[in-house]
């Protein structure tokens, strides 16, 4: 039997790389192409800190622009019996976040928002799950990368189910000193130089979740959160990476799973098929219109860590992520005007032939300017 399982495994492959070429006319299923936008909400109620929720819509897969943000709303977060705490919206459109918030953590609380068109829609009624603090996280260097990770646990063995987000921050320094500027049709030296370090920060793109049910004790040990490869640039001069623990139900824990399966688990024959995700926040004004989201609560751990270049092995070279800049192209007298009258190209330094003046080193804005990588604003936890 089990023979003849791999015979059908072998066969079914055979006849999809022999036909699947064939298939040269794209195929958009209507349901794919619906124009129907349904609103999606995206986050967390922080019983002890601040509350961020970003509202958006669904939108065609075959869309070239971004996803709409859902603006304007009236948004707050609801104890059951109790309070009401506002979510005004911010500079950034769609997103709408609260003062720092202390909830009653015997009462199940909710979010509530109204839309700018008047629809109303709300959370289901939650408890609010407590995260145990984080133990401690740590990093190994492995033959080629750096793997981060998590160690946790409950006394009380109430936690049982976990998930993690974290926020990465590397510094930024370019290879290139830019030492000129073009203006009024000639190359000058810069008014104004460009900074000499800058910072990017990126947040979690995967979902990372465990559960202790199968174990005796609450006990989370050396949970991987983040693996980076020795070659990127992010480790070149400094590292530094904040892992946040949250504390889940039962259901909002499948909720995340099947979240899991539905957007990195999919794309060979034997991964899991796709299953519609019903989340726990629904539209009070029509209940058969579609929402998207759970939204849980609880307070949240943190702990953050650095990693310097001097604490990697000597053997490993990280990239600077400037690579590409290298060797960087000449220009002559005679072509100043038109190479560097495009925004694209700016003089780097001056080009001398046995001490004559022979043109300019040409660069891009990208090559010297780290604001085009990130943000000048030294971040307030840098050491």
């Amino acid at each position: 039997m089990r023979r003849l399982s791999y015979l059908f495994r072998a066969v079914l492959l055979w006849c999809l790389g022999t036909l699947l070429p064939s298939c040269i006319d794209p195929y958009m299923p209507a349901a794919i192409s619906s124009t129907k936008s349904y609103l999606v909400v995206d986050g967390f109620i922080n019983s002890r800190g601040v509350t961020t929720v970003n509202l958006s819509r669904t939108y065609d897969i075959g869309a070239e622009t971004a996803p709409p943000v859902e603006t304007g709303a009236t948004v707050y977060v609801e104890e059951e019996g109790g309070s009401r705490y506002p979510l005004p919206e911010g500079s950034v459109k769609g997103t709408y976040r609260s003062a720092n918030l202390t909830l009653n953590a015997s009462k199940r609380c909710r979010l509530h928002l109204r839309t700018k068109a008047g629809k109303e829609y709300a959370s289901e009624y939650v408890v609010v799950k407590d995260a145990p603090p984080i133990d401690n996280v740590s990093w190994r260097p492995t033959e080629d990368a750096v793997n981060i990770y998590l160690n946790s646990h409950d006394e009380t063995n109430a936690t049982r189910y976990y998930r993690w987000t974290y926020e990465e921050t590397w510094e930024i320094r370019p290879t290139l000193i830019g030492e000129l500027e073009y203006v009024n049709r000639r190359v000058q030296d810069l008014k104004q130089p460009y900074p000499p370090v800058c910072w990017q920060t990126a947040g979690s793109s995967t979902i990372l979740l465990a559960n202790t049910t199968p174990l005796s004790q609450d006990v989370v040990s050396e949970q991987l959160i983040r693996s980076i490869s020795n070659t990127t640039n992010y480790l070149f001069i400094r590292y530094s990476l904040l892992v946040r623990q949250y504390a889940q139900t039962r259901e909002e824990y499948e909720y995340w799973s099947l979240l899991k399966k539905n957007t990195e688990n999919i794309g060979t024959l034997f991964d899991p098929l796709p299953a519609q995700l019903t989340g726990n926040v629904h539209c009070l004004t029509n209940e058969a219109e579609l929402t998207l989201g759970y939204v849980g609560a609880g307070s949240v751990q943190e702990q953050r860590i650095f990693i310097t270049r001097g604490q990697l092995p000597p053997t490993w070279r990280p990239r600077t992520g400037y690579e590409s800049c290298f060797p960087p192209d000449t220009v002559d007298l005679r072509d100043v005007h038109t190479v560097f009258s495009n925004p694209a190209n700016v003089p780097v330094s001056p080009a001398y032939y046995r001490g004559v003046l022979r043109g300019y080193t040409r660069s891009t804005p990208d090559c010297v300017d780290c604001r085009k990588r990130g943000s000048v604003v030294r971040p307030s936890f840098w050491q």
